[in-house]
């Protein structure tokens, strides 16, 4: 057992669910810490995708009370229907373009210097998105988002098979922007995360199976369960914060790590994997 790999495994693990919710990109932080790592060959970077799992339990577990009374209340309830309906909605436009396009951003926009720019840009958009009057807000709680609301968050989601950006970032930014209530657009970016995160771990390990082998089961084991306990906890945090802070320090740090990032790539300083 190769004590090091697991170790590398764990901070990753670590990484991801630290990060995965919130608005500053869990793939961004994880191509730069894995290329400080030397954790970034094709292996490495199933074993990114499929860590979400964890993450996506821990949703699961904090809003298992939500989860238990839809599920239950679906076969009679049109409120419970709508919103399933809309969760799917909103997870089929990421699905029809990742099978699209992304092959093609893999091999050409996962590199440190586009998720630095990513994070830049993405941090002046959440500047401009809380600086919007309140005024703007018309959907207080997921339950009223129709489905063309749904739609639209959907595409916005889209937006994140930039590394850099967010998945998290976009959809709750991107609701915001749609004038969904902070939390409404927190909660349902929650939700959506859990077909979409199982959906891409499940497909990129069933796709890549031949780089797999029974050995690698600890390894995927440590960094499942550190994202699992590291996002359960940045999620019970995340959930407390909105309720009385923006997003707006999220955004500089979006901005100052991106900079960083830039100047150590361009001086040399530190060396980024391609």
């Amino acid at each position: 057992m190769d004590i090091v790999l697991l170790v590398k495994a764990a901070i990753m693990g670590v990484v991801e669910g630290l990060t995965e919710f919130l608005p500053i990109s869990s793939t961004g932080h994880l191509i730069l810490a894995g290329s400080l790592l030397g954790f970034d060959d094709a292996k490495a970077k199933v074993f990114d995708i499929a860590i979400q799992t964890g993450a996506i339990f821990a949703v699961i577990l904090v809003y298992w009370q939500k989860i238990r009374a839809t599920l239950a209340a679906l076969p009679t309830q049109r409120q419970a229907q709508r919103f399933a309906l809309n969760v799917l909605i909103a997870f089929v436009p990421a699905v029809v373009l990742g099978l699209l396009f992304g092959k093609a951003i893999k091999a050409h926009l996962f590199t440190p210097v586009v998720v630095a720019s990513a994070f830049i840009i993405g941090g002046f958009i959440i500047l401009w998105a809380e600086r919007r009057p309140a005024a703007a807000t018309r959907i207080h709680e997921v339950e009223d988002m129709t489905a063309w609301d749904a739609v639209k968050v959907g595409l916005v989601q889209c937006l994140a098979m930039v590394p850099g950006t967010s998945r998290s970032g976009a959809t709750i930014i991107g609701g915001m922007l749609l004038g969904l209530s902070r939390k409404a657009a927190t909660d349902f970016s929650f939700f959506l995360a859990i077909p979409t995160l199982i959906g891409a771990g499940a497909y990129s390990l069933y796709k890549e199976r031949a780089l797999l082998s029974v050995a690698d089961v600890p390894m995927f084991a440590v960094g499942l369960v550190f994202s699992f306990f590291s996002a359960w906890l940045c999620v019970r945090w995340l959930l407390r914060y909105i309720s009385t802070h923006s997003f707006v320090p999220f955004a500089y740090y979006r901005i100052a790590f991106g900079v960083v990032v830039l100047i150590s790539a361009w001086t040399g300083l530190v060396q980024w994997a391609g």
